[in-house]
């Protein structure tokens, strides 16, 4: 095992290293969506405070504060789902690309994204016809209609679609995708 080297910093040094100027906060990269699953976000997290207060200081929990926290939490998945798709995060299998000749990778990347607009779409469509089947229903615990949360994954299908449709002319646009050309994307946030 080696032994590890560490060099003393003075004080001195310590403090000026939070001197240091930082960059500016660019915020110009979130969407809509993005500001919307954080307000979503932040209010599963106080139905989540609010039940942890409720029944381990006051000893007397609320009843719905878990069902809207998991109904928020379905809703921050489907939500943030826009963000992967529009910043091309989801999980990708790029291996085979570096042996294929670029014209064929070109193609098969192509192929994805129009499978990927397909899934969206049908999975709109689908969930769509859920909603109408299902439009009756309440929640358990409190008066309210599961309808919210229904629409809030369909609306995050649409949107998926939509900025899947975005990534898609991109690529064409661009010549190459994250799938093609990963270290092209880091750190760029597309």
């Amino acid at each position: 095992m080696t032994e590890e080297i560490h060099n003393p910093v003075t004080a001195e040094e310590l403090a000026h290293a939070f001197e240091e100027e930082t960059a500016p906060v660019d915020l110009s990269r979130y969407a809509v969506e993005d500001w919307a699953t954080l307000a979503v976000f932040w209010g599963m997290s106080f139905c989540v405070f609010l039940q942890f207060f409720t029944r381990y200081v006051l000893n007397n929990s609320y009843a719905w504060t878990e069902e809207i926290a998991i109904n928020c939490l379905v809703v921050v998945v489907f939500l943030g789902s826009v963000m992967c798709t529009r910043m091309s995060r989801h999980i990708q299998v790029d291996v085979l690309y570096h042996y294929l000749p670029a014209r064929v990778g070109r193609y098969l990347a192509l192929a994805v994204n129009l499978i990927t607009i397909g899934f969206f779409a049908y999975m709109s469509w689908l969930l769509w016809r859920y909603v109408g089947i299902v439009h009756r229903e309440r929640m358990v615990t409190i008066n309210l209609p599961r309808n919210i949360v229904f629409y809030s994954v369909f609306a995050g299908f649409v949107l998926m679609m939509l900025r899947a449709v975005q990534v898609f002319v991109g690529n064409v646009r661009r010549g190459y995708s994250v799938l093609e050309r990963p270290a092209a994307f880091d750190g760029l946030g597309e």
